[in-house]
C-alpha cells in the first residue's frame, strides 16, 4: 500500500541539527529503498524549510509509523510532528493509471 508521510520540523530545534544528522539520515533512507520511494525536504515559495515528505510502499500504516520511528531525524527531535495518509496514485508520467468506470 502507498502512503505519503508528511513530516513538520520543530522550529525550536537546533538550525544545524540537519546539517549534523543528514548522512545518518541519508544512509537510513538508501537502507529503506525497498519501503521509502522517494523523499525530500519541503519549503514555501521564499525558501524557508517547511519539513519533508516521504512516498512510501509498505503493508500498512503500523509499517509506515515504525519508518518514520527508526529515522535518525526523529529521536533529536527535528521532527515535530508528521501525517500518514493512503496514496492511490491515479496519474503518472502523462497516463492514467485507472479505468475511469471503476
Amino acid at each position: 500500500m502507498t502512503f505519503i508521510i508528511l513530516f513538520e520540523d520543530d522550529a525550536q530545534a537546533d538550525p544545524d541539527i540537519r546539517k549534523t544528522y543528514m548522512p545518518a539520515h541519508l544512509d537510513f533512507l538508501e537502507a529503506h529503498s525497498d519501503a521509502i520511494r522517494s523523499a525530500g525536504p519541503l519549503s514555501d515559495a521564499a525558501g524557508a524549510g517547511q519539513g519533508g515528505l516521504w512516498v512510501v510502499d509498505v503493508p500498512d500504516e503500523a509499517a509506515a509509523k515504525a519508518l518514520v520511528h527508526a529515522d535518525p531525524f526523529w529521536p533529536i527531535g527535528l521532527r515535530k510532528s508528521f501525517r500518514i495518509l493512503a496514496w492511490r496514485q491515479v496519474f503518472a508520467d502523462g497516463k492514467r493509471r485507472i479505468d475511469p468506470k471503476t
